[in-house]
């Protein structure tokens, strides 16, 4: 009988049929979430006209929702490491699909309330298991790139809900809040049913000690690759672990490192991102105000993917992320200086180009970090800091924007030179490692 690892049989499968079908499953789901998240920008006005609140008021809806993602996060996180990726996926999408088509309807402010912190959860729930998920179906020397074209569809669900609010201020609907919450839940209630063509992940069926379950999903990717299938003496193990919990010994230095990391990167993006939609509907800055330039603003992320795409496998995962926060501060402190509206209109674009960027090498990075039995936690506890940093961004606003919007947005540059910082500090480049 001879022995093979998971990541020597992934590397032999390489990339192909499989993970692309895999990726435009998870990815539908992925710009259904972004466009969950970003909506609180969209719907704040609309929803204090409709139930007659300040938009203040009507951003509780943000709060209440950033809540339930924390929650969410760890608590599906961990189940996912407890009971499998597999069941904990179809039950996160279904109750994102139910309780986002909900949100269309409610009659009250309270009841909204109530459904977008429980479609929180779900999406909470959603992020973190994806990308361990997804990790786990894929060789070493192209897990990164792979992991950042998944983060990409994040803008795609940006693209959309800023065209539906653009669609709905145009058209001069009634409650437009309703019609970006009906688009919003149209891609996860098309991801529920094809997420019942996900197999579990075959690392976490070799830690349960379901090998022959793990062998047979991997002959699936070698067989629809036209590769040949592993030999019937052909035994899957998993490379040896060396710890598992996230603030074991061997792990809390790095843990408390890149959690930090998600936490700065999340005020600084939330802060720019909950604002931007209301500031530009409004006043704006000269002729850069309106929904229309938020689509061009969207644009812009495309290519800071495509760039951190390159960057993790060409510079590695922390020489990338730690060049995009960086990038990220300029585009910060352009934007406090810029004298005109164009300089403006340029730094916003910076800003946007560069934060994507950073959450394309952050959530490459992040997975890679942990061992199998603690995936998932590890993601679902960056994304709780993610959501904590969603929670805290708003009020942030409100508390330093009476001192002068550049105070503000020079405070975000700070945040994220701080973040690039404690990516130096990191004591691991997992480039070409083996998932664990």
């Amino acid at each position: 009988m001879s022995r093979i690892s998971m990541d020597e049989a992934l590397d032999r499968a390489g990339t192909g049929s499989f993970q692309r079908r895999l990726i435009g499953i998870f990815g539908l789901v992925w710009t259904a979430d972004a466009m969950q998240v970003l909506a609180v920008g969209f719907t704040a006005a609309s929803i204090a006209a409709t139930f007659g609140l300040t938009v203040p008021q009507a951003l509780q809806t943000g709060t209440l929702f950033f809540l339930g993602m924390l929650i969410g996060a760890v608590a599906f996180g961990r189940l996912a490491d407890k009971v499998g990726r597999r069941q904990v996926l179809i039950a996160t999408v279904a109750c994102d699909a139910l309780f986002g088509t909900l949100s269309i309807f409610a009659a009250d402010f309270t009841s909204l309330l109530v459904l977008r912190f429980l479609t929180g959860m779900a999406v909470g729930g959603t992020l973190p298991v994806d990308y361990a998920m997804m990790a786990e179906f894929l060789p070493t020397k192209s897990r990164g790139r792979w992991l950042v074209a998944l983060e990409g569809f994040w803008a795609i669900g940006t693209l959309i809900v800023a065209l539906a609010a653009w669609a709905a201020s145009v058209a001069g609907v009634s409650d437009p809040w309703r019609y970006i919450f009906a688009v919003t839940a149209l891609p996860a209630l098309l991801g529920l049913t094809l997420r019942f063509f996900v197999p579990e992940s075959p690392l976490y069926l070799i830690r349960t000690g379901r090998t022959g379950e793990a062998k047979m999903i991997v002959n699936r990717m070698l067989a629809l690759h036209q590769k040949a299938p592993l030999r019937s003496d052909d035994e899957i193990v998993a490379t040896p672990q060396v710890a598992e919990g996230i603030f074991s010994e061997e792990l809390r230095r790095r843990s408390a490192l890149i959690l930090a990391i998600w936490f700065l990167v999340s005020v600084s993006y939330y802060g720019v991102f909950t604002w931007m939609p209301a500031k530009l509907a409004g006043d704006g800055f000269g002729f850069v105000r309106g929904y229309g330039f938020l689509v061009f603003v969207a644009l812009a992320q495309v290519p800071g993917y495509a760039l951190a795409a390159y960057g993790v496998e060409a510079w590695g995962r922390r020489p990338t992320l730690i060049c995009f926060c960086l990038l990220s501060a300029l585009g910060c402190l352009l934007f406090v200086v810029s004298p005109s509206d164009m300089l403006v209109g340029a730094s916003l674009l910076v800003m946007s180009f560069a934060l994507l960027g950073t959450w394309g090498a952050l959530y490459a990075f992040t997975p890679e970090l942990y061992p199998t039995a603690s995936r998932a936690t590890g993601m679902g506890s960056a994304g709780a800091m993610a959501r904590l940093g969603g929670l805290l961004a708003p009020s942030l606003m409100a508390f330093v924007v009476s001192g002068g919007l550049g105070l503000a947005i020079g405070l975000f540059a700070g945040l994220l030179v701080v973040a690039a910082f404690a990516a130096m500090a990191i004591d691991a480049e997992t480039r070409q490692a083996a998932l664990s």
